[in-house]
């Protein structure tokens, strides 16, 4: 899948003015504001009013959300209801269900309960499961490792590994953490202030980073997991 072109514009303002290839997985770093979620929003047709896209893209398959595109979002508690029981929160069948908790590792009986009785890793590999849902073609998740801790977050990565192999979706990693980035995708951009400054191999960029900017996203990372641990 290729994104020709993506110009997201406030008036006269250009916020977002990139072009990728998505082969396989591809990850997409930067900092806060550097205009990675605007860029998942226009993949998902989901842009704030006053905001206008131009975006022209070649791929085998329509983007449709909720169809051939999904998302996980970086709250899981921002796609679940507190007060409704996770198996209430599916839309698939029962049988579908137990497919998909079984292929995230997840136990049944967690699905009898609520949100707020559940880990924060439990409830990651719910919203994985409900993203997974549609059988999706391209799966976009949004910072998804945030609120983890490493051991969880090693452990979620992996499973997402597992899960692309398996079911054979183009997946879509967008976060400021990098080197959660760099042990899921082939490939990487790296985004500054709505403008791509660095891409290539991901391991390629790791080991040898071009841009003093992609330089301090991978310390910076080093020094967070050091002092996280």
């Amino acid at each position: 899948m290729k994104i020709k072109k993506l110009l997201i514009r406030a008036k006269e303002k250009k916020l977002v003015d990139i072009s990728f290839e998505l082969k396989h997985s591809l990850g997409l770093v930067g900092e806060s504001g550097s205009g990675k979620s605007l860029t998942l929003k226009a993949l998902l047709g989901m842009l704030p009013k006053g905001l206008t896209c131009k975006m022209e893209i070649d791929a085998p398959f329509a983007l449709e959300a909720g169809k051939s595109v999904a998302m996980v979002p970086q709250n899981p508690f921002t796609a679940l209801s507190p007060l409704t029981k996770i198996d209430k929160q599916f839309f698939a069948p029962k049988e579908r269900v137990a497919e998909l908790c079984e292929a995230v590792g997840l136990q049944k009986e967690l699905l009898g309960r609520f949100a707020p009785e559940l880990s924060g890793g439990q409830l990651q590999r719910i919203v994985i499961a409900m993203a997974l849902e549609s059988n999706p073609k391209l799966l976009l998740l949004d910072e998804p490792t945030t609120a983890l801790d490493p051991k969880t977050t090693d452990v979620i990565l992996k499973l997402l590994i597992q899960l692309q192999k398996e079911m054979g979706f183009l997946m879509l990693f967008v976060t400021h953490d990098i080197l959660s980035a760099a042990k899921v995708t082939d490939e990487m951009c790296v985004l500054k202030e709505g403008r791509i400054v660095e891409q290539g191999k991901t391991q390629q960029i790791i080991s040898s980073p071009m841009q003093p900017y992609t330089k301090q996203l991978i310390e910076a990372n080093f020094a967070r997991r050091k002092f996280r641990q």
